[in-house]
């Protein structure tokens, strides 16, 4: 098993430095995240134990099971689905960043339980592709919940994150992500308080990590890539 992940993670990196080359980037700047869903951790920890740096987890009571099988190992540790108002506690005291704030009042909530503990990095969740079973907010309404989020104490704003959209079509992905790195722009010529740090993009995933670094991703999250089909059963 070891060496079937040493395999995927070398193969993903290529096709990171790949794609990278092709957009006229450097490959270091994307890093490559384990998008940890449903996998047991004894994978993880072996993705670790190989370099991987980063892990991406949906849930934070996943977050809270993994804590004890990776504590030894220096990783980070980023929030990508949901985050529930009632798990902000275990939230801040696991993750190094959230990825998913979509909404002001999330955004206040999270930041005045993180002035009573310690700063933590965020990112704005944006729904770039328009799809109802995507979360994140509307491209309209991202500017300002930025500024928002900016100038909120206790939060650091790092960038900004979606899910591509769900299609064949190569042109209209790469336009759900070009519209992410098109609102980053807007937010860092803003002037605004405390976005002036925003530049990462995490989007992107294993079947369409190209177009996302062709329209600038700084973090690609990769599953299947990494630890092949997921077994629903696990």
């Amino acid at each position: 098993m070891t060496g079937d992940l040493a395999k995927a993670l070398i193969r993903a990196r290529e096709r990171i430095d790949q794609a990278t080359r092709a957009a006229g980037r450097s490959g270091s700047q994307v890093q490559l995240m384990l998008a940890a869903k449903m996998q047991p951790m004894s994978k993880i920890r072996q993705a670790l134990e190989l370099g991987a740096m980063l892990v991406g987890q949906n849930r934070v009571q996943e977050m809270v099971q993994s804590a004890p099988e990776l504590n030894d190992l220096p990783h980070q540790l980023h929030l990508i689905g949901p985050l529930q108002s009632n798990k902000i506690n275990a939230a801040l005291r696991l993750a190094t960043c959230i990825e998913t704030i979509a909404d002001a009042s999330l955004a206040k909530k999270l930041a005045q339980r993180a002035a009573e503990r310690h700063p933590i990095d965020v990112m704005v969740q944006v729904n770039t592709s328009g799809e109802v079973t995507k979360a994140g907010c509307r491209p309209v309404e991202a500017t300002d919940l930025a500024a928002l989020v900016g100038a909120l104490p206790g939060l650091r704003l790092t960038g900004f994150m979606t899910v591509g959209l769900n299609s064949p079509d190569a042109g209209a992905v790469l336009a759900s992500y070009l519209a992410l790195t098109q609102i980053r722009d807007q937010v860092l010529d803003s002037g605004e308080e405390g976005t002036d740090q925003a530049t990462q993009l995490s989007m992107g995933m294993s079947g369409d990590l190209e177009l996302a670094i062709k329209a600038g991703a700084t973090i690609v999250r990769l599953g299947t890539a990494i630890f092949g089909p997921r077994n629903p059963m696990q």
